[in-house]
């Protein structure tokens, strides 16, 4: 069901199809009113997107970082934050460094294991992007004629990469009492995203999620986002249940990324309901 929110979009500043300004038009087109654009590791776009932003909508700068606990990886949205804040362009910093270090293993992997070996300008293309990912790398494979589509690109010659997140998470993702630390010194509102798990990832066991959220509390977190494309009544039920035993804020979103997945603007969940601005308490704070 589409709503007149979404708190958790993705432009061609991390890895959705849609620059800031075609993603601007989707929203429109939607009809959603309050939003916020969430990129990877990067805030680029979403600081010229509220450049952008027409009177009667309503924006909120944002932003998820790649994060780790000593549970799982997870990943933290940040709200209304100070971007110059020297906490956060700290955590900025080293989101950004560890992007570029998984870039060059993931080209030094598809050379070693499956013989592929990208071009300088198709190097040069990658390394002068703000938040490279997994579809940049897969738009280079499908251009080769290796696969078709991105996920097949994925499944085939990327996240096949062994031990890619046992051995060391911090080579990988930075620390989520970083992240959370970073949004609140900077002022700003942090919230742990797909709680239950995101598009293509595991799912967390019910164990798995208790010890995170408490780690998570642990470290300030101020919200969860109870609201998302991919849960069900009964997950939705719970994550309210969750955030309403603990004092959370609620906040939701789609994850749209563009083509790059198969999820439209302003679906926060699977079933018969718009979600409302009055269901997102984040609202009441950012």
């Amino acid at each position: 069901m589409i709503s007149k929110i979404d708190l958790h979009m993705h432009s061609t500043a991390s890895d959705g199809s849609d620059t800031p300004e075609e993603l601007l038009q989707r929203i429109q087109s939607a009809g959603i009113r309050t939003f916020s654009l969430t990129d990877h590791d990067s805030i680029e776009g979403a600081l010229k997107l509220e450049k952008l932003v027409p009177d009667g909508l309503r924006f909120f700068r944002g932003i998820e970082f790649s994060c780790y606990t000593e549970v799982k990886k997870c990943h933290i949205l940040g709200y209304g934050y100070d971007s110059e804040h020297p906490a956060f362009q700290a955590a900025l910093k080293e989101g950004r460094d560890l992007r570029m270090e998984k870039l060059e293993r993931r080209l030094r992997y598809l050379k070693e294991a499956h013989g592929i070996e990208f071009t300088e300008e198709e190097r040069a293309w990658l390394r002068s992007m703000n938040s490279p990912g997994k579809p940049h790398i897969s738009r280079l494979l499908i251009r080769r004629g290796l696969v078709s589509t991105i996920q097949e690109a994925i499944d085939r010659y990327i996240d096949d990469q062994p031990g890619r997140e046992s051995s060391d998470p911090g080579s990988w993702w930075i620390r989520a009492e970083i992240a959370v630390r970073a949004i609140l010194s900077s002022g700003g509102v942090p919230v742990w995203a797909h709680p239950l798990g995101g598009e293509g990832e595991t799912r967390l066991t019910r164990e798995e999620f208790e010890r995170q959220l408490d780690i998570l509390c642990g470290f300030g977190i101020r919200g969860l986002e109870c609201w998302y494309s991919r849960y069900d009544r009964a997950d939705v039920d719970f994550l309210l249940g969750e955030a309403s035993s603990r004092a959370l804020l609620v906040s939701g979103g789609s994850d749209c990324h563009g083509r790059n997945k198969n999820i439209p603007a302003g679906m926060l969940n699977d079933f018969d309901r718009p979600v409302s601005e009055e269901d997102l308490t984040i609202l009441r704070l950012l």
